[in-house]
């Protein structure tokens, strides 16, 4: 099977834009001349924060800042913010809250969660990103404030590390459908990560595998309905699929099961638990996200079974956890619109496996969209790609980019043990 070796840019430690003439007195004292834009990093990956400071201002000058990008789909993107410079004629987008902007607290990476579309609602529309095609996003920071000239600065923003290889898994040849991400070699190996979406279908995770890969996890982005040979809506899907696919993660990626993890979103958290409980052989923890913590039936057809075991339906119930041989950490938004996601991750949160008492991350102002790799624009209305209904996830776009960022780091240090 064909692979495909992903590059990236090279990154810089601290770089400062200063587009000015160097003749003249200092730049807050030149009203001018345009803003300095200094950023620690000039190269990340999409879930990495920047740090961003626009000087040379004078005390109380009001500027405003934006950062812009089109997506793999052409459409561009904008986050904006207006702040009064401090007294030393600085602004420190961590600190400072916007006076008009995108979004409204002070936050480091506002500018880029809060971007809107140039056409069509921020809460409605998608970011489209391609993370083989299109490995790395160009945004662009503008400072602008009146009587000066424009500053920028381009930050390239990656979905890989350089080095990442990727290969097509097909029903045919593999067992299962899916995308293989592997880590740049002689990256010392992490555990490696099964990750899929919910009702959805098709393949899911493809953006979490790709940044998963990036730290050192072999990932599988898994399709399990809507792709060739599967079924074609969450119905009849055998559970079995699951732990074949464990085990073709782990013979592929060399890494074996020891600490192999599983990522599954909404109506996917329910075959994550159950690999991680009927496979502790295959898998050590479980991440779910807008989880629930039973069996249900299939989606849109509530009347047949979503899942079944040796050739039998599951009927709906409780999924049992106290065999899981790590931990399930479940993260839900108390504001989720699609089902009571917080209540039943505090119930997971109340049981225990081999290793003690499983755990739940709860944002009591986030909806469904509590996952998972933060900083991508992303919002709280969807139209179903099975079904075509129109409805809301629930939360704010801020209250579900705070749990994305809260929650990710916590995901990465439990998965990297």
């Amino acid at each position: 099977m064909k692979r495909t070796r992903i590059t990236g840019l090279p990154g810089t430690v601290v770089l400062a834009l200063l587009v000015t003439a160097c003749s003249g007195g200092s730049p807050s004292e030149r009203a001018d001349r345009p803003a300095v834009i200094t950023v620690d990093r000039e190269s990340a990956l999409v879930d990495e924060a920047v740090t961003i400071r626009v000087s040379g201002l004078r005390a109380g000058e009001k500027v405003t800042v934006t950062a812009e990008t089109d997506d793999a789909g052409g459409v561009t993107w904008t986050g904006r913010a207006t702040f009064t410079a401090d007294r030393t004629g600085a602004v420190d987008p961590a600190r400072a809250k916007p006076s008009a902007g995108t979004y409204r607290a002070a936050d480091a990476m506002g500018l880029f969660w809060s971007m809107e579309p140039e056409q069509g609602s921020a809460a409605a529309s998608v970011f489209v990103s391609d993370v083989l095609q299109r490995p790395v996003d160009t945004v662009r920071v503008t400072a602008r404030a009146e009587g000066r000239p424009d500053a920028h600065r381009d930050l390239a923003r990656r979905w890989t590390a350089e080095g990442v290889e990727s290969r097509v898994l097909r029903l045919t040849d593999d067992k299962v459908a899916g995308r293989l991400f592997l880590p740049p070699d002689g990256r010392a190996r992490r555990a490696p990560v099964l990750v899929f979406g919910g009702s959805e279908g098709g393949v899911g995770g493809i953006g979490a595998a790709a940044l998963l890969a990036s730290r050192g996890h072999a990932a599988l982005a898994l399709c399990y309905f809507g792709c060739p040979g599967l079924p074609d809506t969450l119905k009849e899907v055998p559970l079995e699929y699951f732990a074949t696919a464990a085990r073709t993660l782990g013979r592929l990626s060399g890494d074996g099961q020891e600490r192999m993890a599983v990522m599954g979103t909404s109506r996917g958290s329910e075959a994550a638990q159950h690999l991680a409980q009927n496979h502790p052989e295959l898998i050590r923890d479980a991440v779910v996200y807008g989880p629930g913590d039973r069996y249900h039936q299939g989606f849109p057809d509530g009347t047949r079974p979503a899942w079944t075991l040796r050739d039998r339906p599951v009927r709906p119930g409780p999924i049992a956890l106290d065999r899981v041989r790590g931990t399930v950490l479940a993260i839900a938004g108390g504001e989720d619109a699609l089902w009571d996601a917080a209540e039943m991750s505090a119930a997971i949160a109340r049981r225990s496996g081999e290793s003690g008492r499983h755990r739940a991350l709860i944002y009591p102002e986030a909806g469904h969209a509590v996952g998972s790799y933060p900083y991508v624009p992303a919002g709280t209305e969807v139209v179903h790609p099975v079904d075509k209904v129109s409805f809301s996830l629930g939360g704010t776009r801020a209250a579900d980019a705070h749990a994305r960022a809260d929650a990710w780091p916590q995901v990465l240090s439990l998965i990297g043990r």
